[in-house]
């Protein structure tokens, strides 16, 4: 059975002009960053890079694709959400005497 797209989930017209903005081995990861796209209202598809198989053996993940006068912005919107440290932990600070109870 087909699933719909109801009008709420606008996706881009696959006739317009479309860019690639990231790709990822990782398919949770792109759903992340699609999520993040719609959160700033930038429209977007997700389409599997699987259809090279035959050609290219090994290469696949997912990639995101947006239109054309969306690319610039869709790049900023990742690269502003998806800096990770250096060393990739979390910073936690530390209390060195525990609070004084009343």
């Amino acid at each position: 059975m087909a699933e719909r797209l109801d009008s709420t989930q606008a996706r881009p017209d696959p006739n317009e002009k479309l860019v690639k903005v990231f790709d990822s081995e990782d398919e949770s990861e792109a759903l992340v960053v699609k999520g993040l796209l719609e959160s700033a209202g930038i429209e977007s598809d997700l389409t599997s890079g699987s259809l090279v198989q035959d050609t290219f053996p090994g290469l696949g993940g997912m990639i995101i694709l947006v239109r054309e006068e969306d690319a610039e912005p869709a790049r900023k919107v990742i690269a502003e959400r998806t800096t990770l440290p250096d060393d990739d932990t979390a910073e936690i600070d530390i209390i060195e005497e525990p609070p004084q109870k009343s």
